[in-house]
């Protein structure tokens, strides 16, 4: 699996969370983002190279403006992998306690 490193560290930014929030509702621009915090262009340009950099987000110029967009299947997958290297044997773990819930032998 690729380093799940990145992905964390974009993630421990608040500014970054809320970029990644309002990517999940739709694209924009760098200009619509920056419109949203109180903070300089070049400060919000660096939060999007790190969620880039880490596979979050992918951004495309269109003509004068570079457009946003969230990479959800990146986001998921990732950690979603990093909870199954953490805990390989959850899924099974919990189909065995569903059927020792139920009265099963769990064999």
């Amino acid at each position: 699996m690729a380093s799940i490193g990145p992905v964390f560290e974009a993630l421990a930014s608040q500014p970054r969370r809320e970029i990644l929030a309002y990517l999940s509702a739709q694209e924009l621009t760098a200009g619509e983002i920056a419109a949203r915090f109180k903070m300089s262009a070049p400060a919000i340009s660096r939060h999007l190279s790190i969620l880039e950099a880490a596979g979050l987000v992918s951004s495309e110029r269109r003509g004068q403006f570079v457009h946003y967009r969230l990479k959800s299947d990146n986001l998921v997958n990732s950690l979603t992998g990093f909870a199954f290297e953490l805990c390989p044997t959850a899924g099974p773990l919990k189909r065995e306690s569903r059927k020792l819930a139920k009265g099963g032998s769990g064999r």
